[in-house]
């Protein structure tokens, strides 16, 4: 176990009354146990539910617990930015609020995180539907091949890394493309990640969001803006440096 860093730990949250309590309460109870200065982030993106209630009030008897609140629902990644944004302490991680992940495993990643700059989960036997397992496959093979970025799982909502990257490489995109820009930041950046296995759950109440259409059509928009945007600033960089005047002979 580690001690000596301290821990955000963000939990992106839409719609999720039926198991927003159970999560932070699982998590809270593993925090007492490992006995980390750490807090604990809910982004509450624009809920129609009782989501952000539920929340408040576990945080009137939780000091460890945070809430932000979105008014209007902005997208899984706009919620991941909203707590990197909120995160103070020196590891930030972050995991989805549906209860298909166990804090638990988190603890394996912690030896990694001392040799490497981030430490990204994997799904074990993927607790999805063939569909949403088939859109995974297809959008891993976009993001290699528009940004070169190669994991065993882009999307697994199971990562570790160190608050310091968030705060010097802010991200850009606000959708489904998060994950993808931010290992591709971590790559361009020369930062060091590092793939676990984690179990994967089956859902425990609410509805996945991350097949609707719009979901999907907004991260088709994004990675076509955005490598764009990348790429003409890489190129920028390099003409920029290629045109460096040469030092004055004396």
């Amino acid at each position: 176990m580690i001690k000596k860093h301290s821990l955000s730990i963000i939990l992106p949250a839409y719609n999720e009354e039926q198991v927003i309590g159970n999560t932070i309460l699982d998590v809270w109870r593993v925090l007492q146990q490992w006995r980390l200065d750490a807090e604990i982030i809910v982004v509450n993106d624009g809920s129609a539910d009782r989501t952000g209630t539920i929340v408040a009030e576990l945080a009137r008897d939780l000091p460890q617990l945070r809430l932000v609140t979105h008014p209007t629902n902005q997208g899984y990644g706009a919620a991941l930015v909203s707590g990197f944004e909120a995160a103070m302490k020196e590891l930030t991680f972050f995991m989805d609020s549906d209860g298909q992940f166990d804090i638990r495993e988190l603890q394996q990643f912690f030896g990694a995180v001392e040799r490497y700059d981030a430490v990204i989960g994997y799904r074990l036997e993927r607790q999805d539907s063939a569909m949403r397992r088939l859109n995974a496959w297809g959008w891993k093979c976009l993001i290699g091949w528009f940004l070169d970025i190669h994991v065993r799982d882009i999307d697994c909502a199971f990562k570790l890394l160190h608050t310091e990257f968030l705060c010097t490489h802010p991200l850009e995109t606000r959708g489904a493309m998060i994950n993808a820009e931010l290992l591709y930041k971590l790559k361009q950046a020369g930062y060091s990640y590092h793939e676990i296995g984690v179990l994967h759950l089956p859902r425990r109440g609410g509805q996945a969001t991350g097949a609707k259409l719009s979901v999907i059509l907004r991260a088709f928009r994004e990675l076509i803006i955005y490598t764009r945007k990348w790429r003409q600033e890489k190129q920028a960089l390099v003409n920029s440096q290629t045109e460096l005047p040469l030092p004055r002979q004396a």
